[in-house]
C-alpha cells in the first residue's frame, strides 16, 4: 500500500471516528455510531499493517491481530451487561499498558536519528509523558476493574496526609523526568525511565483506591479519557497522524463525559481524584435504620393495583435492575400499562449504574422507546404530578438526604425528586445501602411502599397479574 493510499486511509478513518462520536450522542444513532467506528478502526488497522512503514514480519502482525481479535470477539459475546463496566475498566488498562510498551521500545531503538538535539530532547519527553500516562493508566484501570467487580472492596483508601503523598510522587515524577532527559545523552536513562514508571503506576493504584464507591462512574469516564492520551502520547512516539488524532478525540470527550458526571454528582472532579467518598458496597452505616423509623412493605396484590389505578407513572432503574437482568420484564409491563393508556415514562439519573450511560443500554437493549426515556434534568419537575414511582434497585440516586444532610457524604449530588410524588414503590432486596454506603430516609417516608425481593422474580409476578 503506496503512502498516499495509506493517508487517504487515515483520514477517512478519521472522518469516521468523529462521525462515531456524533452517532454516539444520541440513543436512536447509537448503534450506526457504533458501526462507524468498527469501519474506521478496520480502514486504520489494515492502512496500518499494510502501509510502507512496516516491512517485515508481517505474518506475526496478523496473527497476533486474529488472536487478539478472537479475544475481543469472545469477551464481546459472553460478557453481561451488570460486568460491561469492569470490562471496559480492564480494556482501558490494555490501552495504557501498550503505551508503555510502546515507549520502552521506542526508546530502545537506536535505529532512530534525529537531525538536531533539540528534536532528540522532544522526542525523549515524549516517551517520558507517554509512559507516564500509560502506567497510571494501567494501574488505575487494574484498580478500577479490582472495584467494580467486587474483588477490591468500595471503601475509599483514606491514607495519612494522602494529599501530601501524592504532591510528593509528582514533584519526584518531574524531578525523574529532568534526569532522564539530562541522563539520555549519556545512555544511562533507562534506570529512570523505570523509577518513573514505578512511581506512576503507584500514583495510579493510590488515585483509584481512594476513590469511594458513588464516584466509580467518574472514575470510568476518567480512565477513558487517560487511555486516549495515552494513545496520542504513542502516536507521536510512532509519528503517526492517525493516533494522535484518535488518541485526542478520545481523550477530550472522555474529559468532556468526566466533567458532565460530576456535574451530575455536584462534585469537583479535582476532589474526585484527591480523595472519593463513600463507604464498602452494601454495608449498613451504624444506627441509621434504627433511627430512621419504620418501613411500609407491600405484597405483589397491592403493587399491581396502585399501578393499574394510575394515570402517570415513572419508573427509575437503577444497577439492581442491571444485576437482574430485569430490563425485559420492565419493558413488557410498559407496554401492558401503556395499553391499558397509562403514561408511562423512564428517569435516568446519569451516574445510574456504574458506567456512564448504563441504563440507557439496558432499557435500549429491552428494546423500551427512545422517547420515553428521559434524563433527570428534563424529568424532575415532574415528579409532583407523578402518581407513582417505581424505584428498581436504586439507591443514592433518589436518596433525599443529598439535599435534605449537610453533612452526608452524598451532600449537593443532584437526585430523582420521586418522593415528591404519590406514591413510591421500592424495589429492594432488603435494607442494605447503595454503592455510597449511605441509607436513605425515602424508605422510611410516609408515601413509600418497600417492595422485597428479586428484581426479575417481583416484577415477572407483578407483569402476570397484569396481564
Amino acid at each position: 500500500m503506496s503512502e498516499g493510499l495509506v493517508t487517504v486511509s487515515y483520514i477517512a478513518a478519521i472522518i469516521l471516528f468523529v462521525m462515531t462520536l456524533g452517532g454516539l450522542s444520541h440513543q436512536e444513532t447509537s448503534r450506526k455510531g457504533n458501526l462507524y467506528g468498527m469501519i474506521g478502526m478496520t480502514i486504520a488497522v489494515l492502512a496500518t499493517v499494510f502501509g510502507p512503514e512496516v516491512t517485515t514480519n508481517i505474518h506475526l502482525i496478523v496473527i497476533a491481530m486474529l488472536i487478539g481479535g478472537s479475544i475481543g470477539f469472545t469477551l464481546a459475546k459472553k460478557v453481561e451487561m451488570t460486568q460491561m463496566p469492569e470490562l471496559v475498566a480492564i480494556l482501558h488498562s490494555l490501552v495504557g499498558l501498550a503505551a508503555v510498551l510502546v515507549g520502552y521500545v521506542n526508546f530502545m531503538d537506536e535505529s532512530i536519528s534525529f537531525p538536531t538535539d533539540i528534536e532528540k530532547v522532544i522526542h525523549e519527553v515524549e516517551i517520558y509523558i507517554g509512559v507516564l500516562i500509560g502506567a497510571v493508566t494501567f494501574s488505575g484501570s487494574v484498580i478500577a476493574f479490582g472495584k467494580l467487580s467486587g474483588m477490591i472492596g468500595g471503601s475509599p483508601l483514606l491514607l495519612p496526609a494522602r494529599h501530601w503523598f501524592n504532591l510528593g510522587l509528582l514533584i519526584l515524577s518531574i524531578w525523574v523526568g529532568y534526569e532522564f532527559v539530562h541522563q539520555a545523552e549519556a545512555g544511562n536513562a533507562m534506570m529512570y525511565l523505570m523509577i518513573m514508571t514505578g512511581i506512576a503506576l503507584l500514583f495510579g493504584i493510590h488515585m483509584v483506591m481512594a476513590i469511594g464507591g458513588a464516584d466509580m462512574p467518574v472514575v470510568v469516564s476518567m480512565l477513558n479519557s487517560y487511555s486516549g492520551w495515552a494513545a496520542s502520547a504513542t502516536g507521536f512516539m510512532l509519528s503517526n497522524d492517525l493516533l494522535i488524532v484518535v488518541g485526542a478525540l478520545v481523550g477530550s470527550s472522555g474529559a468532556i463525559l468526566s466533567f458532565i458526571m460530576c456535574r451530575a454528582m455536584n462534585r469537583n472532579f479535582i476532589s474526585v481524584i484527591a480523595g472519593g467518598f463513600g463507604t464498602d458496597t452494601g454495608a449498613v452505616t451504624a444506627g441509621t435504620v434504627e433511627d430512621q423509623g419504620e418501613v411500609v412493605s407491600i405484597e405483589t396484590h397491592e403493587v399491581t393495583s396502585l399501578l393499574e389505578n394510575a394515570k402517570e407513572i415513572m419508573i427509575i432503574p437503577g444497577y439492581g435492575m442491571a444485576v437482574a437482568q430485569a430490563q425485559h420484564t420492565v419493558n413488557e409491563i410498559t407496554k401492558t400499562l401503556r395499553d391499558k393508556k397509562i403514561n408511562v415514562r423512564f428517569g435516568i439519573h446519569p451516574v445510574a449504574g456504574r458506567m456512564p450511560g448504563h441504563m440507557n443500554v439496558l432499557l435500549a437493549e429491552a428494546r423500551v422507546p427512545y422517547d420515553i426515556v428521559f434524563e433527570m434534568d428534563e424529568i424532575n419537575d415532574d415528579f409532583p404530578t407523578t402518581d407513582v414511582s417505581i424505584i428498581i434497585g436504586a439507591n443514592d440516586i433518589v436518596n433525599p438526604s443529598a439535599q435534605d444532610d449537610p453533612n452526608s457524604p452524598i451532600a449537593g449530588m443532584p437526585v430523582l425528586e420521586c418522593w415528591k410524588g404519590t406514591t413510591t414503590i421500592v424495589l429492594k432486596r432488603s435494607m442494605a445501602t447503595g454503592y455510597a454506603g449511605v441509607q436513605n430516609p425515602l424508605f422510611f417516608k410516609e408515601n413509600t411502599r418497600m417492595y422485597f425481593g428479586d428484581a426479575k422474580e417481583t416484577l415477572d409476578a407483578v407483569l402476570k397479574e397484569l396481564q
